[in-house]
């Protein structure tokens, strides 16, 4: 079964840093784009970053210049480096994934959410 599990997050002071790490497990036959989605209590789930299978990437205007994607396709990992935490950056973060399973088949997942807490 394929899955993706989140790890990384955490209480941080504002003004700090976190890397969130993505990993891709079971078989697969590649990765095609990967995003980082976030969720605060009573908003709507809104995209932090995305990176295609090429390492093009797109950021949310809130986090332009303080958050960079990243992706490790040798271990079907993607990691999002977080500096300069604001509060309004606390919210869960999502993993986003579409895989290829076989050369005619896609799916897109979600990992099961990492929670990032910043506050003094």
């Amino acid at each position: 079964q394929v899955q993706l599990v989140e790890s990384g997050g955490g209480l941080v002071q504002p003004g700090g840093s976190l890397r969130l790490s993505c990993a891709v497990s079971g078989s697969i036959l590649s990765i095609d784009r990967m995003a980082w989605y976030r969720q605060a209590p009573g908003k709507e789930r809104e995209l932090v970053a995305l990176i295609s299978s090429g390492r093009t990437t797109d950021y949310g205007e809130s986090v332009k210049g303080r958050f960079t994607i990243a992706r490790d396709n040798a271990k079907n990992a993607m990691y999002l480096q977080m500096n300069s935490l604001r509060p309004e950056d606390a919210a869960v973060y999502y993993c986003n994934a579409l895989i290829w399973t076989t050369p005619f088949s896609n799916r897109e997942l979600w990992g099961q959410g990492t929670t990032v807490t910043v506050s003094s």
